[in-house]
């Protein structure tokens, strides 16, 4: 296929049921949620196999972003399209409306853990919504080891072992790999490494009602998966960035990708030049203007600037708030 021209572009998110969903997203998305299941995820930027978003908007709609990879990876990645065969990142929002199975994810580094073409996962959460008992578990408690994990399994209470806080609208938290976590009664805003690498430890002794059967664990894998050393994990300070007429705040920075936060009622600037970023709305509408064309941008809907597009700037129609996450340092 001919390298096409790139520029802004959006994507259709992709529905997943998940046992412990709700129907909140329904509150954050213009798309209608399917049937009357428990919705968990959706997958608002994705190069998976099984789930690859679809751009919707300009010539090339209707393309994945595999296939745009594929065909114009110097305009869509800049520097770093000789790194990476399918785009680095998987952004995603989630309704945890019960608390999710006790996790961990592998790092890079344990590649007898992770399977052929995958990666260990890296991921960050930026709180949208609180119901009325949140709760985020993040890290062990100091001075656990293995033998208690183990113990506190066999008696059904590894929770006992876990730090955790209730978080706030607003709260971003980073979880670095080898980090044991989960999280309820929250709506969120997740990006991480592109990877699908979950090892559960303990999933609360739960009935699938689509199965009749308990979920799967990998007690042994997520055991060997856990850092011990990252204990009480508590949200990011978000640091305040003094470049524009809008409350621009770093919320997450760490050699996976990098998130800020802007809310403004004022024109300003997203985007880098030569750099790909990602716009989501968080709140509010916009509308951003590149090569004098005019591209929406409301709540629940994720923007992809190509590294070719660089620097734009975004007329707020009302008070918006966005996140702009930039790939791989």
């Amino acid at each position: 296929m001919e390298q096409t021209d790139l520029y802004p572009l959006k994507f259709d998110p992709l529905y997943q049921y998940r046992i412990w969903g709700g129907r909140r997203l329904s509150h954050l998305l213009s798309k209608p949620l399917p049937a009357d299941d428990p919705i968990g995820e959706a997958w608002i930027l994705s190069d998976r196999d099984d789930h690859p978003s679809k751009i919707t908007n300009g010539k090339l709609k209707g393309q994945t972003i595999r296939q745009v990879m594929g065909h114009s990876p110097q305009q869509l990645l800049g520097e770093l399209a000789t790194q990476f065969k399918r785009f680095p990142l998987l952004l995603k929002f989630l309704d945890c409306k019960q608390v999710l199975s006790v996790q961990v994810h592998p790092a890079d580094n344990l590649t007898q853990y992770i399977p052929k073409g995958e990666h260990g996962k890296t991921e960050a959460w930026v709180v949208l919504e609180t119901g009325n008992d949140p709760i985020i578990y993040a890290g062990l408690k100091p001075g656990t080891n293995e033998k208690d994990i183990r113990d506190k399994l066999a008696v059904h209470k590894v929770a006992d072992d876990l730090a955790h806080f209730e978080p706030v609208v607003g709260d971003s938290v980073l979880i670095k790999a080898g980090t044991v976590h989960t999280l309820g009664d929250v709506v969120v805003f997740e990006v991480q490494e592109n990877s699908d690498v979950t090892y559960r430890l303990y999933d609360w002794d739960r009935i699938d009602e689509k199965t009749g059967k308990p979920r799967d664990l990998q007690v042994e894998e997520a055991i060997a998966c856990i850092d011990f050393t990252k204990v009480a994990i508590k949200p990011q300070q978000p640091v305040k960035e003094d470049d524009g007429p809008e409350l621009r705040e770093l919320l997450i920075a760490d050699d996976h990708f990098k998130v800020w936060r802007h809310t403004g009622a004022e024109p300003f600037m997203v985007g880098k030049d030569a750099m790909s970023r990602i716009l989501v709305g968080v709140d509010g509408a916009g509308e951003l203007e590149y090569k004098n064309e005019i591209y929406p941008l409301k709540k629940g809907e994720v923007m992809l600037l190509p590294a070719s597009v660089g620097s734009c700037p975004i007329v707020p129609k009302d008070n918006l708030v966005l996140l702009e996450i930039a790939l791989p340092a």
